[in-house]
This record gives C-alpha cells, sequence and structure tokens, in this order.
C-alpha cells in the first residue's frame, strides 16, 4: 500500500493506464487506499491554491479522477441491502457511505445516499431526499436541501446552502476537465443548476431558477461587463454578486422583434450582496 499521496497519485495513473491487471488483489488494495482518503477529504479532485501574494487559483487533480474511473472498471456489480430500507445493485467499489454520530453528519432520515470515495465534513446538513455522488467534497456548516444533487467531484465551500432541487453537475471525463466549484458562503436558490465546470465565487448568490453552463454568457447590470467562458477559463461569478433568470432578444433571423420576437434565457446580476441582501438570507443561519 503506497504510503505517501505522491507514491498512491503513482499508482493509480499506474493502474489507470494499464490495459489489464497482473495483480487484482494489489490493486484493489491500492483503490480502496485511495477510496478511503477521498472519503477522509485528505486527497480531492479539485482544491484552491494560494500564493505567497495571497492571490489564489483552482487547480484540478486528473490523478484522482483516474482512480474513480478505475474504480468503476475495477468494481463488479453486487447486491447491497440494510435490512428492508436499502436495496440496491452497484459496483462493489462504491457502496453506499454508512456514516456514524463520529462524523458528525447531520443526515436527515428519508431516501438520502452518500457515496463512499466523497468527503463530507462535520456540521454538514443533509435534507432528505439528496445525493452526493463519488469525488465530491463538501465542507463545514453546508446544507443540502431536499432533492438537491452534488455530482461527482464537485467542490462545495464553508457554509454553503443548497436550496431544494438545486443540481451541482459532475464531471469524470475527460480528466482534466475541472469539476463545478462553489465557495465559500454562497446562497443557490431552488431549482437552479450549475454544470460544466462552473465556479461560483465566494458569497455569491443564485436566485431560484438560475441555470449556469460554459455556453450561457453571464450580464453584469452593475459593472456593464459581460462574462462567458472560454476554451482555458470556465464561466465565472464574482464574489458577492446577485445573479437571477433573465431574457435577451433574439436578433437574427425569424426570432428578432417584428417576426416571432423570441428572447433567449440568460443569467443576469442585478445587484452585489448588501445589508438588504444579508437580511433576506439570515433565516440561513437559524436552519443549521
Amino acid at each position: 500500500m503506497p504510503d505517501s499521496i505522491t507514491e498512491l497519485k503513482s499508482a493509480v495513473e499506474g493502474l489507470y493506464a494499464a490495459s489489464s491487471l497482473s495483480d487484482p488483489a494489489a490493486a484493489r488494495s491500492v483503490f480502496d487506499d485511495f477510496r478511503a482518503r477521498l472519503t477522509r477529504g485528505q486527497i480531492r479532485a479539485a482544491e484552491k491554491i494560494v500564493d505567497h501574494k495571497g492571490d489564489s487559483r483552482w487547480v484540478t487533480h486528473s490523478w484522482v479522477k483516474q482512480g474513480i474511473l478505475f474504480g468503476f472498471r475495477l468494481g463488479e456489480l453486487k447486491e447491497m441491502s440494510d435490512g428492508d430500507v436499502l436495496n440496491f445493485i452497484d459496483k462493489d467499489t462504491f457502496p453506499a457511505r454508512r456514516l456514524t454520530l463520529a462524523d458528525r453528519v447531520r443526515l436527515v432520515p428519508g431516501g438520502s445516499s452518500i457515496r463512499e470515495g466523497a468527503y463530507v465534513a462535520p456540521s454538514v446538513i443533509c435534507m432528505p431526499p439528496m445525493f452526493i455522488n463519488v469525488g465530491a467534497y463538501v465542507d463545514e456548516g453546508t446544507m443540502i436541501d431536499s432533492h438537491a444533487l452534488v455530482g461527482s467531484c464537485a467542490q462545495i465551500g464553508k457554509r454553503v446552502h443548497l436550496s431544494a432541487a438545486a443540481q451541482i453537475g459532475g464531471v469524470l471525463e475527460p480528466i482534466n476537465a475541472a469539476p463545478v466549484i462553489i465557495e465559500d458562503d454562497v446562497l443557490i436558490g431552488g431549482n437552479c443548476g450549475v454544470y460544466e465546470g462552473t465556479r461560483v465565487r465566494a458569497r455569491a448568490v443564485l436566485g431560484a431558477g438560475t441555470i449556469l453552463t460554459r455556453s450561457t454568457p453571464l450580464y453584469d447590470l452593475v459593472r456593464g461587463e459581460v462574462y462567458r467562458a472560454t476554451a482555458e477559463r470556465p464561466l465565472e461569478v464574482p464574489e458577492n454578486a446577485v445573479v437571477v433568470p433573465g431574457s435577451r432578444a433574439v436578433t437574427k433571423g425569424k426570432g428578432k422583434a417584428g417576426d416571432w420576437g423570441l428572447s433567449l434565457y440568460t443569467p443576469v446580476i442585478v445587484k452585489y450582496r448588501d445589508e438588504k441582501t444579508e437580511r433576506g438570507i439570515e433565516l440561513e443561519e437559524w436552519l443549521r
């Protein structure tokens, strides 16, 4: 079993690249160690790096996603059950995680599930039904509300609220693709969708029904700017931005004004957090 993260990284990369396994038992041992470290939050699919000047950037660890994909290839279908309540068939390398009081995660009964290989910090609250997939990282004080999804490798910061039916997209392939990143103190409204590596910076607020993808431009009415994803960078929501669903007029073809008069969905920044915004979300603290 590898002793250091560097040794584990090398072993995982070797197993992922191998066309066949010469020692399946040894491979299983390496994977079990890898999954356990994911579950404990000792390794993660992406992390924020702060340089000596205090500037920060997010770095994606491709080898971690390789390890997860290798786990699916290594696993075999197995029937799993927990008495009469839980009964399902899945790869035996990624069973449902069993929480204990020592984990200090508040998991309310009613159909929620967390996969092994997902890190869920102490003080996280999970309202039923919700799902956290493998490779995800959910930090302290976050609330995951009913019908919310945290996808593969998604990174969720501290004190985030994922409201009812919020969808945080997952990504395993391509290997070097950055996951969705939600930084600290973000409020994600009900029925929001954040996909394709989008980054939501600290203290931003997404109003109910906001959808963010690589192909949707984000219009900033306050600063008079338009934010778009590029080949090198994902779509980013600025710190403290308050985003709501909006629309923009179609200017080409039959959809333009005077013909069909159509408009397309687009997210819009209408303000940045202020005292009124703080009062509006104050109730969140009481729910924890």
